[in-house]
């Protein structure tokens, strides 16, 4: 008996070591939507990566490769370092994207194993994406990319180039890694709601994700015969499961175990687990960097630990890693900058409050909009003739990137400033969306601004606008895309009068966007069953198709249309402000330090409040629920009369 008894215990102990023995572990570092923040933030005056507790700032490349040094020296099983797309876009170390591709060249050197596109890395065109990607190819290791979304044309010589560089420099749709017997196969895709606003993309489509996926998992798990499946995703993680893509994506295909999300700038500190996939997302700008351990064993992926790491001044920066950065400055200055008088670092204002952003009115959105304004009037309005002059600018919280913060000494800088309006290509091909102007009728205006109360509350915060030239008020109780209810033209400076938006009105009014918003406003009629079409036209009233036409011409001396950029406009508009306080540089005006009454939202349930000045769609939903009404009306009379018949028969 004594003997069975040890007899078991050996077999029990041999079993326990053959089943530790078996379970492989992983750690997998990743990041998302970096937008090229190759510095900590804000200001970046603040940011002292060589230092420890010294600062508030948020991000940093420097310090994200300490992350990736440490935790690979942490580890005795293997690391693998990935991100999940938009590492482009989003400061003025872009602006040199296709001369110099900093952003792919330094993720190779911070060591990223793997990295896949997002819908910012489409921003320049797929000329523009070949070019960063041969560049970065010839200046040193980039990481492996795997894109399985891409649709090229056949013979459209717009993606041609972009076909060959995919091939040059091994763009796959997955890759198989073998570390310590491990076999680790990643794809990755673009989102639908990513693909959808990627519209420098074109030629260029964009495959179902689900579809694509389960292809890719197929053949990685039948053909490859891999033991762990990655998905690098840049589709996101949404508060409402109906459109949070990632968890879609993970019911929907078997096989994955893990989706690193990107897109959605979703803070989640811990994993969301799908099924049998974990899915992981490292919010924005690299303020967090994901550290996830999982474990293989009988066929089976599992969660060990998960760790999201914030980086701020607790990480010293890696120093090589910042020289390199700093050199990148020094490129930018001496390659971009310097034509406009302007370096990265330089001072140009001074706030004693931060401007922030909100799915509201807001202190940035105001300033900024108020730049495209004062920008297109300083280059293109006719003083002799103030109709020429700009009434209304708009932008949208999509477009605009960051908050300008007081930090510690509430001084600005170039790199600062250029962060909240980063993006953008024009029709020159040069960096940046340029300024367009057109006329629309007072109707038209109305229509522009029912975007804002009526598709943005089902399209996010993307689609909330920020005005200049008017103030407005909406009840969001009213008949959709019939929610505004008073609009005045004017400034706090110049006073307010009312607009006129009835379809009797026939004047035309400037109005000035960027030309991505201008896109968007020219097509949202489409969206929106045609409630609210917009048509841009000229100032003789005539409708204008193609929106380069109507780009602002800075020099009209000059031969072609010298674009207006915003970013630049944006600079320039705040180096105009005065000096208030005598330190001898710009100070941003009181009247941005909070919101100024251009937004009301007046919550009624009242029946004059909800059909004064209504226009069509309120109509119609009268009409519709008057129509109703009465087939309700009859079926109750005809219910009542078969009732009588019925006992009448009796």
């Amino acid at each position: 008996m004594k003997l069975l008894r040890w007899a078991v215990f050996f077999v029990f102990i041999i079993c326990s070591t053959n089943s530790y023995a078996a379970e492989k572990l992983l750690t997998i570092v990743h990041t998302n939507d970096l937008h090229s923040h190759l510095q900590g933030f804000s200001p970046e005056i603040d940011y002292r990566p060589a230092a420890v507790n010294t600062d508030a700032t948020f991000g940093g490349w420097s310090r994200i490769a300490t992350v990736i040094k440490q935790t690979r020296e942490s580890r005795k099983n293997p690391v693998l370092v990935v991100d999940s797309g938009d590492y482009f876009m989003g400061s003025l170390f872009h602006m040199l994207a296709r001369e110099e591709a900093f952003e792919l060249r330094l993720l190779g050197q911070m060591g990223y194993d793997v990295v896949t596109l997002g819908n910012h890395e489409f921003d320049l065109k797929p000329a523009g994406l070949a070019r960063i990607l041969t560049t970065a190819q010839s200046k040193g290791r980039i990481p492996q990319i795997v894109f399985a979304s891409a649709i090229f044309t056949k013979d459209n010589p717009k993606d041609a180039s972009l076909k060959r560089a995919f091939a040059d420099v091994g763009v796959k749709p997955y890759t198989v890694i073998v570390r310590d017997g491990l076999k680790i196969g990643i794809f990755g895709i673009l989102g639908k709601d990513a693909a959808a606003v990627s519209p420098f993309a074109a030629p260029v489509k964009f495959r179902d994700p689900v579809e694509v996926s389960r292809e890719v998992v197929t053949t990685l798990r039948e053909k490859e015969k891999v033991d762990i499946v990655i998905c690098l995703s840049h589709s996101g993680l949404h508060k409402d499961r109906k459109k949070s893509e990632d968890e879609i994506l993970a019911r929907e295909v078997k096989g994955i175990d893990v989706i690193v999300s990107g897109h959605t700038h979703a803070l989640h500190p811990s994993p969301v687990q799908a099924g049998d996939t974990i899915i992981v997302h490292a919010w924005v700008y690299g303020k967090h960097t994901g550290v996830l351990d999982i474990a293989f064993a009988d066929k089976k992926v599992k969660l060990k630990n998960y760790q999201t790491v914030v980086i701020n001044s607790a990480i010293a920066g890696d120093s090589f890693i910042q020289d390199t950065i700093d050199s990148f400055k020094k490129k930018i200055d001496a390659d971009f900058l310097g034509k406009y008088s302007l370096n990265y670092d330089k001072i140009i204002a001074s706030t004693n409050k931060s401007l922030t952003m909100a799915v509201d009115e807001s202190p940035v959105g105001n300033l900024i909009a108020d730049s495209i304004r004062w920008y297109v009037n300083k280059y293109d309005a006719n003083p002799a003739d103030p109709e020429s002059r700009v009434a209304v600018a708009i932008e949208s919280n999509g477009v605009i990137r960051d908050d300008l913060l007081q930090g510690k000494t509430g001084k600005i800088a170039v790199g600062d400033l250029f962060r909240t309006i980063p993006l953008g290509i024009g029709s020159d091909d040069s960096m940046g969306y340029p300024l367009i102007s057109f006329y629309l009728y007072g109707y038209e205006i109305k229509r522009a601004l029912e975007i804002l109360t009526s598709v943005q509350p089902q399209k996010g915060p993307d689609y909330f606008l920020q005005v200049s030239g008017l103030r407005f008020t909406y009840n969001p109780n009213r008949v959709i895309f019939d929610r505004v209810t008073a609009i005045e033209l004017g400034s706090i400076e110049d006073g307010f009068h009312a607009l006129d938006y009835s379809k009797s009105n026939k004047k035309l009014y400037r109005a000035a966007a960027n030309i991505y918003n201008s896109a968007f406003l020219k097509v949202i009629g489409g969206y929106t069953f045609h409630f609210l079409d917009i048509v841009p036209k000229n100032k003789n009233g005539q409708a204008v198709n193609d929106l380069s036409a109507l780009r602002v011409d800075g020099d009209k001396s000059r031969e072609g249309i010298q674009e207006l950029k915003q970013w630049l406009g944006t600079i320039l508009y705040v180096q105009s402000f005065s000096d208030a306080n005598n330190d001898g540089r710009p100070d941003i005006p009181e009247k941005y330090q909070s919101k100024q009454g251009r937004i009301v939202v007046e919550t009624s349930w009242s029946p004059a409040a909800l059909l004064a000045n209504c226009s069509l769609p309120t109509y119609l939903a009268l009409l519709i629920a008057g129509i109703a009404l009465a087939l309700v009306v009859i079926a109750i009379v005809i219910m009542r009369r078969k009732l009588a018949a019925a006992k009448a028969g009796k």
